[in-house]
């Protein structure tokens, strides 16, 4: 059984199809809500910090029309500290 004081790193798909249902001109914003209530919940995470690489991502084709779905790396590190990045094979 694994504890918060573990380090650990997972990949996850995390759906975004929720943000959707909320007016065009809060879409991406909620879309980041959602990351940060998605990494919580499965990384049982204390704080989660979001890379620039993945808000710029999200922000790409503006504030009402985010991907519908994102591939993200997590890693939880001693303190419950989530950091939130593309894959390796995703990033440039």
């Amino acid at each position: 059984m694994s504890t918060n004081a573990e380090p650990l790193t997972r990949v996850h798909m995390v759906p975004l199809r929720r943000a959707f249902e909320a007016p065009k001109y809060r879409r991406t914003k909620v879309a980041v809500r959602l990351i940060r209530e998605f990494t919580t919940r499965h990384m049982k995470a204390n704080e989660v910090k979001i890379d620039k690489e993945v808000n710029e991502l999200l922000w790409t084709r503006g504030i009402g029309n985010p991907p519908r779905r994102i591939k993200l790396e997590m890693e939880r590190d001693e303190d419950g500290v989530v950091e939130v990045r593309l894959p390796a094979e995703e990033s440039s």
